[in-house]
């Protein structure tokens, strides 16, 4: 079996859902050498998270955004942790629902994703800083 790692530092994003599928696979050529096996996205934040979705249309990353804002307010009366800014407990949450990880077959030396599918980024926080993804390729 093969294995794989890298982490890699992503520049710093606006608050909302960002397409980062081109990037993990400009920055991470070795999980070409696989043929049969699986790679691994893991984000090293509590305030960002990842998923798979849409990759076509933008309006599907701004409903997200506008979704998860509303069911996940910020200001509300009942956070403790209030301290690192309104944004953050709710950051935290977001992050909760989503998770820190994807995994994404690979057949043949590429991802096995669907036509229309994609990585994001979960952004968050209105200003965050970079975010750094592990991202982990094995098989035969």
């Amino acid at each position: 079996m093969k294995t794989y790692q890298k982490e890699l530092m992503l520049p710093p994003k606006k608050r909302g859902f960002h397409i980062i599928t081109d990037i993990v696979v400009q920055e991470f050529p070795e999980f070409k050498q696989i043929k049969i096996g699986l790679l691994q996205v893991f984000i090293k934040h509590t305030s960002a998270s990842l998923t798979i979705n849409e990759n076509a249309d933008p309006t599907v990353r701004q409903d997200f955004e506008s979704h998860f804002n509303k069911t996940v307010p910020e200001n509300a009366p009942f956070y403790r942790h209030t301290y690192e800014g309104t944004d953050d407990m709710p950051a935290h949450i977001k992050a909760s629902l989503l998770g820190a990880s994807v995994q994404i077959p690979i057949t043949d030396g590429k991802l096995n994703l669907g036509i229309w599918q994609g990585i994001y980024l979960c952004e968050h926080r209105n200003h965050a800083n970079s975010r750094s993804i592990v991202i982990t390729a094995f098989g035969n």
